[in-house]
This record gives structure tokens, C-alpha cells and sequence, in this order.
């Protein structure tokens, strides 16, 4: 009976990784951008990233199992503590700006349960415009959220799974619902269905169209944990590798199926040219359209099918405040946690790595607080109107999110350079499969983020978002180099200086 409960099934394993991986708001954001031509997209991105990505992330996550410090023993043990702080530095630094974005982005399902619709854009106060006025709150929603997080409640796991319930529900309203759509239109798409153009002005280009890579590369991220699930998986050396492919399959198509929907119900032209439809709110948008094009299958009237629209948004808006609240209370301490205790105590002043009473990193959460409410003040009090700030965060995110690929990436074939691990689960057995697995994920990865910095400077001229994708980035690294030179100098002088 132990052994069933410690170890999980080839069937529980792909569950966990697609619960872990597969996000609702990924397709609405990918149909906006790019319509049905953004499936291709999905599928080779879990081909040539997501599939040889996890894999690698296993190998390491094996071989590393008795290891406390996670992804920092994992680069520390194959490349060194400099490149291994640094990397582990901006994988936290990610979860900074994603924090950022998330604090401002989720007024916009709280807005849309409330209203029915996104109001964010209309809210005004005192001379603020609606921008700055969403910076204000997200900074009071940071400081709330630090304050009850610190004290250590842990309550707040169970609007987690409540959040988490709703959406898995959504996937479901999504595909019952579009299906009895497009079974009482008789078999009509809203949307005409095109796989190699989209519908989108902003991403006609094929550097627009390259742009979009690191949107499918983030909708498959989280996937670095999944390294850890290797001990915990039945017969994992013929099972696990099957896991991570079958579970790519399934997430690919799940996103490709979830975006084929979107269209039975949703005119690109008709619904998202609309100058208030942004990254922000498009997930409302298409729920909003999914309702009153359900009401209008039923032959409801013209007033009872936007009802039904305003209810379906009102229900998602709901269930994604309750999701984004879940994640934000983990998020706000897990990743700092992990990198306070996982890497050397020295690193940092006394202070910062100081628990509270109830066992909480409570100063260095506030620092964390104090930096996050920082740049939402400078991106909020930017100039932006509400659609550029909102896309202006979700690029920012992805950019942020999927930099500490490359650094676990690069340390792969250090990893299998070294000797004398117990390595119980290999996949890459040659040094070719090695640097092709490593150089067409670096390659795909780095030239993703390249094109999305790139592209609204050379086809907008638009310098503000290039300047801020790649800040943030250049910030944190240097920042790490800072905290790592501090740290090295002090512990030579107390190795060279006498007793």
C-alpha cells in the first residue's frame, strides 16, 4: 500500500504534468494574437522545445534527487555557484515580474465578476488616468497580499483549489459548449478556418509571426519541476520519458483544440479588432462571445443571449480572481524561499534569510514587496493607455519566464559531462543527441525572445516595449553579479584573514 501511494502511475503522471503545465489563458491569448494559424506554433514548440526541455529537466532532476537547493544544486553541481546563482537568480526575478504584471492584470476578472465586463479601462480618480489607477490598486493588492502571506496563513490553499477547479471547469464549458454550437449552427465556424495567416493586423509579418514563439514556449512553462517527479514515478526509466511525450501530445492538442474552438463562436474581425480588446481582458472577451453565441444557438432573444454572455463572463471572471489569487499567494513566497535556503546563507544579509515566528522569510518578503510595487509604479505611471500597458506586462512576463531555460539548457551538457553521479534515468545517450537536444532549444528559446524584443521596434518603431522586455532581464542579472561579487569577496577575506 506504501508503494502505490509513493510512487504515481504512467496515467498520474501525465495528469500531474498537465495540470501543472496546461493554463486556460494560454489559447484565448494565442487566437487573439495569431487565430487558428497559431496551432502550428503549439505543436512544434512542444516538438522541439517542450519534449527534449523536460526530458533534460528529468535527467538532472534524477540524478540530483537527494539535492535540497533544487535548480541551484542542479547548475551549481554541473557548471559552478556563479553561473548556478545567477541562473537561479533570474528564475526568481521571473516570478518578480510576473508579479508585477499579475498584480495589475487581476483587477480584470474582478472588474468582469463584478460589471460583467472589463471596466478597468473607464476607472478614473482624483486626476489619475485608468492605467495609473489599476498601478494603485495592484500596489495595495502587493502589500495586502505580503502582509497576510507573511503571517502565515495557510487558509489560503483552499481558494487555491477552489480556483484551480474553476478553471479545469472553463475547459470543460469551452468544449461542451462549443460543440452544442456548432452542432445547432449546423456545423458552422464563426471564424473561417486558415492555418497560415492570421487575422491579427499586428502579426502579418514573419517576424511578427517568429515574435509568437516565446507565447508557445511560455504557455508550456512550469515544466523545470517536473524534473523532480522521476523518483516518485513507477518504473521510471521506461515509464517517464512515455509520460513527458504522451503528456506533450496531449497539452499540444489540448491547446490546439481549445484555439480551434474559440473559433466556432468567435468572428476575429466582429468581436477582438476592437481597439479595448487586449491581452489583459481577451480570455472575458472570448467567454463573453462563447455565452451570447450559445443563447443565440438557443434561440434565445437578442437580450437573453447577452445575459447569458455577461454570466458566462462574470463565472470566468470569478473563477480566474480565484485562480490568480491561489497562485499569488504561493508565488509570493515559494520562489523567494527557495532561493534564500537553497543557495548559500551567505549571500545574504542576515536579515533577509531570518525567519519569522512563523516560519516565514517576513523581510525578505517586503524588500520583494517594496521592489515589485516599484515597477508597477514605473510601468503604470509610463504614459501607456490601458491596452499597451496590459500587453506591455504580458510581453514583459514572457520574456522574464523564459530566460531561465537557457541557463539549465546551457548547463546540460556540463551535466553529462561530469563523473561519478548515479544517474538512474538517461535519455541522451550519445554527445550528438546531447548538442542537438541542447542547440535546437537554446537556438529556439534565445531567437523567440530575440524576435519578440525586435519586432515592435522595426515594425513600430515602438523603442518604450523593447526597452522594457529586456530591462528587467539586464536589471536582475546584474543585480545577481552584484549580490554573487559581494558574497565572494567577503568569503576570501575571511578565508585569507587570520583568526
Amino acid at each position: 500500500m506504501t508503494q502505490s501511494i509513493k510512487r504515481m502511475s504512467l496515467t498520474g503522471l501525465i495528469l500531474m504534468i498537465f495540470t501543472s503545465v496546461f493554463g486556460f489563458a494560454n489559447s484565448p491569448s494565442a487566437f487573439y494574437l495569431m487565430g487558428y494559424s497559431a496551432t502550428p506554433f503549439y505543436l512544434l514548440s512542444a516538438l522541439f522545445f517542450f519534449i527534449p526541455f523536460a526530458l533534460m529537466m528529468a535527467e538532472m532532476g534524477s540524478a540530483f534527487r537527494k539535492e535540497e537547493g533544487g535548480i541551484y544544486s542542479w547548475m551549481n553541481n554541473s557548471v559552478g555557484p556563479r553561473y548556478a546563482f545567477i541562473g537561479t537568480f533570474m528564475w526568481f526575478s521571473s516570478y518578480v515580474v510576473w508579479m508585477v504584471s499579475t498584480a495589475a492584470k487581476i483587477w480584470v476578472p474582478l472588474s468582469t465578476f463584478l460589471f460583467g465586463a472589463d471596466k478597468t479601462q473607464t476607472w478614473s480618480f482624483i486626476g489619475l488616468s485608468s492605467t495609473q489607477m489599476v498601478g494603485i490598486l495592484a500596489v495595495l493588492w502587493m502589500v495586502a497580499v505580503t502582509f497576510v502571506a507573511a503571517k502565515g496563513i495557510n487558509k489560503i490553499a483552499k481558494i487555491t483549489a477552489v480556483g484551480g477547479i474553476a478553471v479545469m471547469c472553463l475547459n470543460l464549458v469551452l468544449l461542451a459548449v462549443s460543440i452544442a454550437i456548432f452542432a445547432l449552427n449546423g456545423g458552422h465556424f464563426a471564424e473561417p478556418v486558415a492555418f497560415t495567416a492570421s487575422p491579427n493586423p499586428g502579426y502579418q509579418t514573419g517576424l511578427s509571426m517568429l515574435s509568437f514563439v516565446v507565447f508557445a514556449i511560455f504557455a508550456y512553462g512550469g515544466i523545470e519541476a517536473v524534473g523532480g517527479l522521476v523518483d516518485k514515478t513507477e518504473s521510471p526509466e521506461k515509464n517517464f520519458a512515455k509520460g513527458i511525450i504522451i503528456a506533450a501530445i496531449v497539452i499540444s492538442i489540448g491547446y490546439s483544440l481549445a484555439i480551434f474552438l474559440w473559433g466556432v463562436s468567435t468572428n476575429w474581425q466582429a468581436v477582438l479588432s476592437n481597439r479595448s480588446t487586449n491581452l489583459g481582458n481577451i480570455t472575458y472577451v472570448l467567454m463573453t462571445s462563447l455565452g451570447s453565441n450559445f443563447g443565440h444557438a438557443l434561440n434565445l432573444s437578442q437580450e437573453g443571449a447577452i445575459t447569458m454572455g455577461v454570466w458566462f463572463a462574470r463565472i470566468t471572471g470569478l473563477s480566474m480572481f480565484l485562480a490568480y489569487t491561489g497562485a499569488f499567494f504561493t508565488l509570493i513566497y515559494s520562489p523567494l524561499k527557495a532561493i534564500i535556503q537553497g543557495t548559500p546563507k551567505a549571500l545574504w544579509p542576515a536579515k533577509m534569510t531570518r525567519l519569522n515566528a512563523v516560519g516565514m522569510p517576513g523581510n525578505a518578503m517586503w524588500m520583494q514587496c517594496l521592489l515589485v510595487c516599484l515597477f508597477i509604479l514605473l510601468v503604470s505611471f509610463g504614459g501607456d493607455t490601458a491596452s499597451a500597458f496590459y500587453n506591455k506586462l504580458t510581453l514583459m512576463a514572457n520574456v522574464s519566464m523564459t530566460l531561465p531555460y537557457l541557463f539549465l539548457t546551457i548547463a546540460f551538457p556540463f551535466f553529462k559531462a561530469k563523473a561519478g553521479l548515479d544517474r538512474p534515468f538517461v535519455i541522451f545517450k550519445s554527445r550528438l543527441s546531447i548538442l542537438l537536444a541542447t542547440t535546437v532549444v537554446v537556438l529556439i528559446v534565445a531567437f523567440a525572445n530575440i524576435f519578440t524584443v525586435i519586432q515592435p521596434v522595426i515594425e513600430a518603431g515602438d523603442y518604450s516595449s523593447a526597452l522594457w522586455m529586456i530591462g528587467g532581464p539586464i536589471f536582475f542579472s546584474l543585480l545577481a553579479s552584484a549580490i554573487y561579487e559581494n558574497y565572494r569577496r567577503r568569503t576570501t577575506t575571511l578565508v585569507v584573514e587570520p583568526a
